[in-house]
């Protein structure tokens, strides 16, 4: 099992991306890595978590934002007690930072051929869907997926 599941894919630009990811052994989550990208900085950082853009955000959201821890773990109770603690402080300052009433965080863990993920670093999505768009849709999440193959 590789770093990515291309399987998992939204976008054919993600598709690419991942791809060259995978053939260079490169986690764009890593720390190391994740300021590769300048068009999605990094918003916050803390000793154990860093804030981001999401570079395909899910359809009919305003907001997407994802909190990637720096070890890299396939599931968040892998990660450190301080870590695990420190999250709860990340959330707030997102919540604070970008003053939400209301908004909507999910994770997938452990492997993702089943989960629907598209990288084996955890994360956690923070999204806001569009609810003043006239034509509001819901934000759509998937939570489970079976290899292809």
């Amino acid at each position: 099992m590789g770093l990515y599941q291309l399987d998992n894919f939204r976008h054919p630009e993600q598709l690419a991306d991942m791809q060259a990811l995978e053939r260079d052994g490169i986690c764009i989550f890593c720390p190391e890595h994740l300021t590769m990208d300048p068009v999605h900085p990094v918003l916050h950082e803390t000793e154990h978590w860093v804030v981001t853009t999401n570079k395909y955000p899910y359809a009919n959201t305003r907001l997407h934002l994802l909190l990637v821890p720096r070890k890299h773990v396939e599931d968040l109770l892998d990660l450190d007690p301080a870590a695990r603690d420190e999250y709860w402080t990340v959330l707030r300052w997102v919540k604070d930072a970008y003053g939400l009433s209301f908004y909507c965080i999910g994770s997938r863990n452990g492997d993702g051929r089943y989960t629907g993920s598209s990288i084996a670093h955890v994360h956690v999505h923070v999204v806001v869907g569009d609810v003043d768009d006239p034509e509001h849709q819901p934000v759509r999440f998937k939570m489970s997926g079976r290899p292809r193959n």
